[in-house]
């Protein structure tokens, strides 16, 4: 089977021989990914004050960093200050015609007919919270529905656009992103996620489904409470980077019964920062075999974030090419 043919089978559970993978550093990658930057009309700004590194962001966000610090810093002035400015907020422009040409350019030089993703950005939670600033943002959900949804549907009108460009493309999937949880459970309420979210995923989702797309979601944190909310509105995978923070017996059998599939490193909280080798092997061939079927494996992009050496990530590779039988890379 070609790669592409490899996570169609993952994602449809249709007898897939292996799990897909998209690891680095020259290691089996049945991804071609494509980003949507030529279509984003916009510069950034920089400038720093003393310690302080200050920019913006493609919503008029203003943020700020410790020149030594976090590379993201956090939100110091938001776009959207005040529910008055929200009559004359417009989704950022956006030249479609870049961005597809862009996308078309970057798949039809693959060669390997691998399965082909275009990561159109952030999502409706995660751009919508930074425009009103992350503490105000929680407040609003309780005390400002009407405009809430007013916002949300602004962001939404932006990433429709990008779903379309990548569908265009000749994407076989949109890549998109939004953290909801915490190590415990939602940072908002499953009822919120139904009040506020459900119906602007399940538009944008259904515009991704009708180019015959899939859509993969990547979210940190316990989202376990609305898993079935996810799965209604149509997202195909999930990318979960800490899959331990769920009971992966229960998970897995919902994504038997729904129709899901897990895109996953070894998990990196509790299993690659260990260091442990056999610990990191038997976990990572655990995740294979209750993810059967239905599962691609991942590395980490940000290895020294979480304080892990290249060593450790190659023995969960080893792990899955040794399961089935793949040629394994040279380690440390």
């Amino acid at each position: 089977m070609t790669p592409r043919e490899i996570i169609v089978a993952n994602l449809d559970h249709t007898g897939a021989p292996r799990p897909g993978m998209t690891f680095d550093r020259g290691r089996i990658n049945d991804f071609c990914s494509a980003g949507l930057d030529e279509g984003v009309a916009w510069r950034q700004k920089r400038w720093v004050e003393g310690e302080i590194e200050y920019y913006d962001d493609i919503w008029g966000n203003l943020w700020k960093r410790m020149k030594d610090g976090s590379v993201k810093g956090e939100i110091c002035k938001p776009a959207l200050e005040d529910w008055s400015q929200l009559d004359d907020l417009r989704p950022p422009a956006f030249d479609i015609e870049k961005a597809v040409a862009q996308v078309r350019r970057t798949f039809e030089a693959d060669t390997e007919d691998r399965f082909k993703v275009a990561h159109v950005g952030g999502w409706v939670f995660d751009n919508a919270r930074y425009l009103r600033k992350m503490e105000v943002y929680f407040l609003d959900m309780a005390m400002y529905p009407e405009e809430l949804h007013r916002l949300h549907a602004v962001v939404g009108e932006f990433y429709e656009h990008r779903i379309h460009a990548a569908g265009r493309g000749g994407a076989d999937a949109i890549m998109i992103g939004e953290d909801m949880g915490t190590q415990q459970g939602l940072l908002f309420s499953p009822d919120m996620f139904r009040e506020y979210f459900k119906e602007q995923y399940t538009r944008l989702v259904g515009i991704a489904h009708d180019y015959g797309m899939k859509v993969l979601l990547h979210s940190c944190g316990s989202n376990w409470q609305i898993i079935d909310d996810l799965l209604d509105v149509g997202i195909d995978c999930f990318q979960f980077d800490q899959p331990t923070v769920y009971d992966m017996d229960w998970l897995a059998g919902m994504f038997r019964k729904r129709h899901g599939c897990l895109w996953s490193p070894a998990d990196i909280q509790k299993v690659l920062p260990t260091g442990d080798r056999a610990y990191i092997e038997a976990e990572t061939a655990r995740m294979c075999d209750i993810f059967e079927g239905m599962l691609i494996v991942k590395n980490y992009p940000d290895l020294p974030g979480i304080g892990v050496k290249e060593a450790w990530d190659d023995w969960a590779y080893n792990a899955v090419c040794r399961r089935y039988g793949l040629p394994e890379t040279a380690t440390a």
